[in-house]
């Protein structure tokens, strides 16, 4: 198993991407916090891998909130012994619309949810990872952080902001033995932000639209953001840090 006696928190596991991370990681025997803010899904899925076989335990955490971090590091720690893995896959998005019609309040959460939530997490990690020995730091950023398009330019700007961070990040915390990687997920109609991202209900012909700007001819799901995921967390991604996989496609080429 890839991620054998490895302890990971994925955030924001209580349904699309990070519920199928925070499945695939115990798939490959990590021990995984299941962080969400919503507790009926990361309870959900944190039973759904208890039942499988595997080990996790769900908490509920606002990823915006700096005591609440200390309290989520200091759980995996208690529940497992150690951590080794953080995966920021929590995020939220501003409905598609002109720039001009974003609120300062809109602007303000992209901000604090998508760019303050992993300036938190390393600042709580740390001092673990150390203590472990190392770590590593998988950021879930998007497509939209390298080739935006109108109607999502504050969100997609947060995630060009998580994609330098984590660059930097990297070779900041290399001489920590932390990795930092990201991961830029395409548009995906089963995630709960579908609709936000395409400014209303995902209808047919708005899924036809998306598709036919991915080369391969399908949308992301959860499982290929989580593979990718796997391998940067795993012992094979060991010199791997600073790089960005878009997970799309090949929409960005």
């Amino acid at each position: 198993m890839r991620l054998n006696g490895k302890v990971a928190i994925v955030t924001g596991a209580g349904s699309g991407f990070g519920a199928g991370i925070a499945k695939r990681f115990a798939q490959e025997g990590a021990c995984v916090v299941v962080n969400d803010i919503n507790a009926t899904g990361g309870e959900r899925i944190a039973g759904e891998i208890a039942t499988a076989g595997g080990k996790a335990i769900f908490l509920r955490a606002d990823v915006t909130r700096s005591g609440e971090w200390a309290g989520m590091i200091g759980a995996a720690e208690s529940a497992f012994g150690r951590l080794d893995i953080v995966v920021n896959n929590a995020g939220w998005t501003h409905r598609n619309k002109p720039y001009l019609e974003v609120t300062e309040a809109e602007f303000d959460r992209v901000y604090t949810v998508n760019v303050k939530s992993v300036y938190l997490s390393a600042m709580h990690a740390l001092p673990a990872f150390r203590k472990s020995g190392g770590g590593c730091i998988v950021n879930i950023a998007s497509t939209g952080g390298i080739r935006p398009r109108p109607g999502l330019t504050v969100y997609n700007s947060s995630k060009a902001a998580v994609i330098l961070m984590s660059r930097s990040m990297a070779a900041e915390f290399a001489p920590d033995r932390v990795r930092v990687n990201c991961v830029n997920p395409v548009f995906s109609p089963d995630t709960g932000l579908s609709a936000d991202f395409a400014g209303g209900a995902v209808s047919e012909e708005a899924r036809k639209r998306f598709l036919a700007t991915i080369p391969l001819g399908r949308f992301s799901t959860p499982l290929d953001v989580a593979n990718a995921c796997l391998y940067l967390a795993s012992d094979d991604a060991d010199f791997i840090s600073g790089v960005c996989i878009e997970v799309d496609g090949a929409r960005c080429v």
